[in-house]
């Protein structure tokens, strides 16, 4: 799925988790549906999907809801790509992951890797989505970056009541 037709693909995930959460209030059970969306509306292209949420001690992320293979259970602020995006607050675009200093290898298939953190209108740090692909450079800033960004966003402009920590 390239280009047009994977961004079209993107506006039907947003526009059904627009609905399915839309009187949701725990934000696990948001970060498990955006998994399962995500992950199955690519399933050919996304090997791992999946949220590392903040720790309550505010210094590392830990596993969250994901859909494929086990992933670590923590990861500090500042290591591998999850780590960075956390710590720099800003999306990471693997298109190597081999060559990403500190990369966490949970699969030694993982070629690329796109990391989005979720943010509070506030600039709190709530989670990280993690992306990650079999295949060398599989992300496009023009139709992944974009949208797992607006979806991200979303997530985190939600008033959530339950399964939030911040950081």
């Amino acid at each position: 799925m390239e280009g047009d037709e994977r961004s079209r693909e993107y506006v039907r995930v947003e526009e059904r988790l627009e609905r399915l959460l839309m009187h949701e209030t725990d934000f696990v059970a948001a970060m498990a549906t955006t998994c399962c969306e995500l992950h199955h509306s690519f399933k050919d292209h996304f090997d791992w999907t999946g949220f590392y949420r903040v720790a309550p001690e505010g210094d590392a992320l830990v596993v969250g809801p994901y859909q494929g293979t086990h992933g670590y259970l923590r990861i500090p602020f500042g290591k591998g790509v999850c780590g960075a995006a956390a710590s720099q607050r800003k999306t990471q675009l693997v298109p190597d992951v081999h060559a990403f200093p500190g990369h966490i290898a949970c699969s030694s298939t993982t070629k690329s890797e796109i990391v989005v953190p979720v943010m509070t209108p506030a600039g709190d740090l709530v989670a990280v989505l993690d992306v990650d692909s079999n295949r060398p450079d599989a992300f496009r800033e023009a139709s992944d970056l974009r949208h797992l960004e607006r979806i991200c966003s979303m997530l985190g402009r939600r008033p959530w009541t339950t399964g939030l920590s911040v950081a």
